[in-house]
């Protein structure tokens, strides 16, 4: 049996997940709207992986036999203005995640939850992963979004970027 707070905070964060999904979607249409495609497509994959993360709560608050309780999704609030603003707000966004995973992380210990933790342990790593990939964006904008031609090359470059879903077994 889940504790009380795990529950709600797991509840809380499947909300935290389709948030990040429509952000990214608000991303990828600033991009659109720019004619980078390149860029657009990394955040429509970028909103297909906070989808399924939202999914791996919900399915494991319903493996553990727990009601899911859906919450309004906020609309994105960025200001977009330049082309390094969505990518900057990615990065905060990210580490906004990351922090509330430690929350129900520090939770699920409290009470000695080892499923819980060993559940969250791969959102641990994924999150590493996430401030590492929105790092890595703003370090080649800014070494190459100022140059037409660098900017022309990453946009492609960031085409290529194909969605594959988590490998996560609950």
């Amino acid at each position: 049996m889940l504790d009380k707070n795990v529950i709600e905070l797991l509840n809380s964060q499947i909300n935290k997940e389709f948030y990040s999904a429509y952000l990214y979607l608000d991303f990828a249409n600033f991009f659109e709207s720019k004619g980078l495609e390149g860029f657009a497509n990394w955040y429509k994959v970028q909103a297909q992986e906070e989808r399924d993360h939202a999914m791996l709560f919900y399915q494991y608050l319903q493996n553990n036999n727990q009601r899911v309780d859906f919450q309004a999704i906020g609309k994105p609030d960025v200001k977009m203005e330049s082309l390094m603003d969505p990518l900057k707000a990615s990065l905060a966004h990210e580490e906004y995640v990351t922090d509330s995973i430690h929350t129900i992380y520090t939770a699920a210990q409290e009470v000695h939850d080892y499923r819980t933790i060993q559940f969250l342990d791969w959102f641990v790593k994924e999150q590493g992963e996430e401030e590492t990939n929105a790092n890595n964006l703003i370090t080649k904008m800014e070494l190459f979004g100022s140059d037409a031609k660098g900017l022309y090359m990453l946009d492609n470059e960031l085409k290529a970027r194909v969605y594959a879903a988590p490998s996560l077994v609950l």
